[in-house]
């Protein structure tokens, strides 16, 4: 009876230790994912503003990733048109799970309808600088980097259609 005892605890033990190590490494994986694109590995949504005679205002940068690591997002990120680089203040959130859960009850909506249920959520937006307005329109390659406090820098370009929309919202 003691043998089968021990034996159950080693293999429960065994179990345990291998279910551990699956878990960190995919945790960790989709924590420090590789993508080819900026939209490949995170929700971003560019939109501009005009004035009412139809004048560009400016443009604003929404960027969202998802995480199970605590790392927060840097409030600052860097633009690349062609090589040129503008710095750029930026505005981050974290939102852990239970405070997206609790942000959807407040506004009536599924708390359980999340695409995400386990994940950290960051936040970014970044107001560009009018003088990347115009290197944006006319641009061969756009590149976005930006920081977390761990210090991971996630620095990828714009693909294709993402860099063709970009263009489009400018003129």
């Amino acid at each position: 009876m003691l043998a089968y005892f021990k034996n159950f605890v080693f293999m429960l033990g065994i179990l345990c230790i291998m279910a551990g190590i699956f878990g960190l490494s995919y945790t960790y994986n989709i924590d420090h994912r590789t993508a080819e694109s900026l939209s490949a590995y995170c929700r971003i949504d560019f939109q501009s503003s005009f004035t009412e005679t139809g004048k560009l205002e400016g443009a604003v940068l929404s960027l969202w990733d998802y995480r199970y690591d605590d790392a927060h997002l840097e409030p600052r990120a860097v633009l690349y048109t062609d090589g040129n680089a503008w710095d750029m203040a930026a505005a981050v959130k974290q939102l852990s799970p239970k405070d997206r859960q609790n942000e959807r009850i407040a506004v009536g909506e599924d708390a359980d309808n999340d695409a995400h249920p386990y994940q950290n959520e960051n936040k970014l937006f970044v107001e560009m600088p009018r003088s990347s307005l115009q290197a944006i329109k006319k641009a061969e390659t756009i590149r976005f980097r930006f920081y977390y406090d761990n210090g991971q820098t996630i620095d990828l370009p714009l693909n294709g259609p993402d860099m063709e929309y970009w263009k489009a919202q400018l003129r």
